[in-house]
């Protein structure tokens, strides 16, 4: 009896510990996915009048998963002035503040509901309004390179990826990329 009793406690932390490794893989693939939706390649020439014109970016975007959770606390920012504020514990929990684009200009929403799994971050926005929308992203290194002999810089920040394209005046946003400030 006994040792079936040990034999079933041994299938059961064994199987917890695979549960507990196919999420963290299954994470590691979700920030791989969320990442690369902020990778983006443009080369182009253009010859007119003898005038030559050449535009190039390189960006790539690459998880940055943290042993502690709350090293992700802090501040960020994106470049049309939507900030970002996050408050992460050590056991992956978090809330937070922030805008985002809509017609009448920045939209504040708050963070609710929300948890880090490796380098992703999920919960639910709720505006001001009382509205609700699905919140996800990674926590990334994105490198940008803007001609093909420059090394390029590397910057770390969070980028959220939309359900719905956000209306930022004119133009859909599909992702925004906010830079940490601290």
């Amino acid at each position: 009896m006994r040792k079936v009793l040990v034999a079933a406690l041994f299938v059961g932390v064994c199987l917890a510990a695979a549960g507990a490794a196919v999420r963290a893989q299954d994470a590691g693939v979700r920030a791989r996915e969320l990442a690369a939706q902020f990778d983006k390649d443009k080369h182009k020439v253009k010859e007119k009048y003898g005038v030559r014109v050449e535009v190039f970016l390189e960006m790539r975007g690459e998880p940055a998963p943290r042993a502690n959770p709350a090293d992700y606390t802090g501040t960020y920012e994106s470049e049309p002035d939507f900030p970002l504020s996050l408050r992460v514990s050590a056991d992956g929990s978090a809330e937070g503040t922030g805008y985002e684009p809509s017609p009448a200009g920045p939209r504040k929403f708050a963070l609710r509901g929300a948890r880090v799994s490796g380098a992703v971050l999920a919960g639910t926005k709720v505006y001001e309004d009382g509205s609700a929308e699905r919140f996800e992203g990674v926590f990334l290194k994105l490198s940008v390179r803007s001609a093909p002999a420059d090394k390029g810089t590397t910057l770390f920040g969070f980028g959220a990826v939309f359900d719905r394209p956000k209306d930022a005046g004119g133009y859909e946003m599909s992702k925004l990329f906010y830079a940490l400030r601290r």
